[in-house]
């Protein structure tokens, strides 16, 4: 193509993003002009000696073609966004466990899970993770679900899962390095309910790998147990003394105390029912 097709092409093509409305009119310099701006949607460029008229761009339409830009780029991370909490979660119910639908019992572990989530590229650079460790029902899970979604909200991958599903999952790989590659693709892994797995000797060794894997990759995690910190740091066996010595040198521990969220939310609902059947 020749450098005057070139221009003819361009010419042509600005010509089709072109739009010309009722009320366009000529100017005094015999071009036309947009009704709404009074900008130029015709202009003279010389083309192999020749001056022509060929159409351009007016404001408005420069503004138009910005904002449908714009709105494709939303839809595109709106879409992206869908895909990563639909990877990141097996159970839909956590998809809404957010700093939104937060019902602040424990205004302090929100704070602190909302800090995370502003300073995550540091602590991901370091691979510093959070071990939230307490009783039943405390909210730890929800708080690690706070922290996924909201960096799900940014565009950062995470995956939500528990040992009991790894370890079955596991047993129907054959690829079990392939499903360790997998979940250390994601920038931030979160393991729920550690320590309420299986203990043979299959899963003390397919914890140790998930865990020891992690370590490797330098990526963060967020583990949730309804260990206490004092249990952790007196594992009875070499085993778990090796899996929680690399959880406890990546991940800061925090202690989540307090009534049962769950048992609280359990009897305000036998009481509800109690009231509408009139007993």
């Amino acid at each position: 193509m020749s450098f005057t097709e070139a221009l003819e092409s361009a010419a042509r093509a600005a010509a089709e993003r072109v739009n010309i409305n009722e009320g366009d009119y000529i100017g005094e310099d015999g071009l036309l002009h947009c009704a709404s701006c009074h900008k130029n949607k015709q202009t003279k460029i010389v083309i192999g000696g020749k001056e022509r008229v060929v159409y351009c761009i007016c404001d408005c339409r420069e503004a138009e073609l910005a904002a449908e830009k714009a709105a494709e780029a939303e839809r595109e991370r709106r879409t992206r966004i869908a895909g990563l909490r639909s990877a990141c979660f097996s159970e839909r119910a956590m998809e809404k466990w957010s700093f939104e639908n937060d019902n602040g019992c424990n205004p302090k572990l929100t704070a602190a899970m909302e800090r995370y989530v502003e300073n995550f590229g540091e602590y991901k650079s370091r691979g510093k993770g959070l071990l939230l460790c307490g009783s039943c029902g405390t909210g730890k899970t929800y708080a690690a679900c706070e922290v996924a979604n909201a960096l799900i909200d940014r565009g950062v991958s995470v995956k939500v899962t528990n040992f009991s599903r790894v370890l079955n999952e596991l047993q129907g790989t054959y690829d079990r390095q392939g499903y360790l590659d997998a979940l250390n693709a994601h920038s931030l892994l979160v393991i729920d309910d550690l320590g309420v797995e299986r203990g043979t000797d299959f899963a003390r060794e397919q914890v140790f790998n998930v865990i020891d894997g992690r370590y490797r990759t330098g990526l963060p995690m967020i583990i949730t147990t309804n260990l206490s910190l004092s249990e952790i740091n007196k594992a009875p066996d070499a085993e778990s003394r090796r899996i929680y010595d690399r959880i406890l040198e990546r991940c800061h521990p925090i202690s989540v105390n307090g009534a049962s969220h769950r048992r609280q939310r359990v009897r305000n609902e036998y009481e509800a029912t109690r009231l509408r059947l009139g007993l």
